[in-house]
């Protein structure tokens, strides 16, 4: 049965091996959860494997989006984390706003010092709003 193509080791079903960080911001007033959301767009320059970010923008529909988009610095740091870093979401949850980047294998998961900051700075914007 050695030419069938089948893996041997198949996963079995259920979780995967994946994770996602959450920083939450806690907030009991202000603006609708509407204008508490917004997400990255991640513009590109090159081809293939010499792909890199060019400029990080956000959309959303609520002052947030605005105050995000305003922040220089911080859309420099974004882009400096790279292509998969650089794809954060901000939601409004129940009682507060959350604050996620992608989905990671549990090989490649951890929070490094400049996700932090960037997440940190997010969160300065979500208090503010």
């Amino acid at each position: 049965m050695s030419g069938t193509g089948q893996d041997p080791n198949a996963m079995p079903w259920g979780a995967m091996d994946r994770f996602q960080a959450h920083y939450v911001v806690r907030r009991e007033d202000g603006p609708g959860s509407h204008a508490l959301a917004a997400r990255t767009v991640v513009e590109t320059e090159g081809h293939c494997g010499a792909r890199r970010v060019a400029r990080v923008s956000w959309s959303g529909a609520g002052p947030l989006a605005d105050a995000l988009n305003a922040d220089g610095e911080l859309n420099a740091m974004i882009a400096a984390m790279g292509r998969r870093g650089a794809s954060i979401m901000v939601e409004p949850t129940g009682a507060g706003v959350r604050i996620h980047g992608p989905w990671r294998a549990a090989h490649e998961f951890g929070v490094t010092a400049e996700e932090f900051g960037v997440y940190d700075r997010i969160a300065g914007h979500v208090r503010a709003a």
